[in-house]
């Protein structure tokens, strides 16, 4: 049967070709990037299309089935884990890859078309994660396509049709829904691979470039490529196994964490079911995207704009154009610092903002607990029935008593040191920047509690 299989296609002396394909003396652990990304692509097909078969692409329906697929159905709880971490480890797979492929200089000559096409992969691998986010239809995932087609929206002239076209129509609904599950399941997929095969062909056909220690002084279109045909013949090693062993333990590295982690961790929990109409509503994307919501969130309004448009547009054009400019030159990273700073300074901007991502502080806390009675810190009546109201009427969402509760209006655990009577009314009553006015929402005899209590913290309890 192999036999005849072998003789119709020719498959199994295709695969000892490619086996045999020479790579560069020194292809060691640094070349396994490609190959990672590649197989957490893999899994995450694998992985969609088993959620596919129980996942609703409807509105009414959607965050059922993802319920039913986490809480009831056979290893989904697994499958969605995957899922998830899988989209993460290919995020930052694909990251570090073109990272290993910048500082070495491979981008140059004769491989300018490799790293064109691993920027069309990049980009491809952000719209899928992005799409897969609006899959989960809680609220972060519909607040996520609103608050993507209003940044959308803000590019000059082209803004409205691109605002149109990631909602699916003018207002979130289901047309977003089946929008983002056709993009995320079958386009860019689709994409993916062709890219992918490209992206293989061309490595094939310009081979592996080799490590800075070997490679010439100064990449020279005239001569470079007798020189790396002439290094294989002499010095070349077959991929398999002298090189494909640590792709193929990278693999499995891969693919073991990520189970790992969604048996241990599981997926990230829904959030509560979706509602357009929500006030209480505090979206936050997936935390490979959290370090630029964090950028953005602390931007000066006057200059938002400017830099949601700008500023992917730049990081876009200089990927394009790197390649194009500087396709020759030397490939040392003595000789061009600039790029270590450039690498350097992008780990030092995500590194920076990630935690701040996570913790945003200018977002109201709606997951909020009522004061511990250790936080109220007095058994007076009225100081208790204070402490409820101000958890009650939303204050808790964004001021925080000994430790608990938000961070986006000032902290109040000492404020009865701060402020006096009449100043509390004023400012209860009137409101201020980012507070709302609470005159005609509080009786006075709850207006007097609720300053009972805030008069109360005069020492933040131990």
């Amino acid at each position: 049967m192999g036999h005849w299989v072998e003789n119709l296609t020719g498959l199994w002396a295709l695969t000892r070709r490619l086996a045999a394909h020479p790579v560069p003396p020194g292809t060691d652990w640094r070349y396994v990037l490609g190959s990672a990304t590649l197989v957490a692509f893999l899994l995450q097909v694998a992985t969609g299309t088993a959620l596919a078969t129980i996942y609703v692409p409807s509105t009414s329906e959607a965050y059922q089935s993802l319920q039913f697929i986490t809480h009831d159905a056979a290893w989904g709880r697994v499958l969605r884990g995957m899922h998830y971490f899988g989209a993460g480890a290919m995020v930052v797979l694909i990251g570090a890859h073109m990272s290993r492929v910048f500082l070495t200089g491979s981008y140059k000559f004769p491989r300018q078309m490799n790293w064109l096409s691993g920027v069309v992969l990049l980009l491809l691998t952000l719209l899928m994660a992005f799409t897969g986010q609006i899959l989960r239809w809680d609220q972060d995932g519909l607040w996520s396509g609103v608050v993507a087609a209003e940044q959308a929206a803000r590019i000059p002239g082209i803004g409205r049709s691109l605002a149109h076209l990631v909602l699916g129509g003018t207002t979130v609904g289901a047309p977003t829904l089946s929008q983002s599950f056709a993009v995320h399941v079958f386009f860019i997929p689709a994409l993916i691979f062709a890219g992918i095969g490209f992206h293989l062909y061309l490595v094939l056909r310009t081979g592996i470039s080799e490590r800075q220690s070997i490679a010439p002084a100064v990449v020279d279109p005239a001569t470079y490529r007798a020189w790396y045909h002439d290094l294989l013949v002499r010095r070349g090693r077959p991929f398999w196994p002298d090189a494909g062993w640590r792709d193929a333990v990278m693999a499995v590295l891969v693919v073991g964490v990520v189970l790992v982690l969604a048996i241990v961790v599981g997926p990230k929990p829904l959030g509560r079911p979706p509602d357009p109409t929500s006030i209480t509503a505090s979206p936050r994307p997936d935390w490979y995207f959290l370090w630029y919501f964090a950028l953005l969130a602390v931007l000066p309004h006057a200059v938002e704009s400017y830099v949601i448009v700008l500023a992917p547009l730049a990081f876009g054009l200089a990927l394009v154009l790197l390649p194009i400019v500087a396709s020759r030159g030397r490939r040392s990273l003595r000789s061009r610092p600039w790029a270590v700073a450039i690498v350097a300074g992008a780990v030092a901007v995500i590194a920076w903002f990630w935690p701040l991502g996570v913790r945003a502080p200018w977002s109201p806390d709606f997951e909020a607990h009522p004061l511990s009675a250790q936080a109220v810190g007095s058994t007076d009546s009225d100081v208790a029935a204070g402490a409820a109201l101000f958890y009650s009427k939303g204050c808790e969402y964004c001021h925080a008593i000994a430790g608990q509760g938000g961070e986006r209006g000032p902290d109040l655990s000492d404020v009865g040191h701060r402020l006096n009577h009449p100043q509390f009314v004023a400012r209860v009553l009137g409101g201020g920047p980012n507070m709302p006015a609470f005159v005609g929402k509080l009786s006075p005899a709850e207006l007097g509690t609720l300053i009972a209590f805030l008069e109360s913290r005069r020492t933040a309890p131990r």
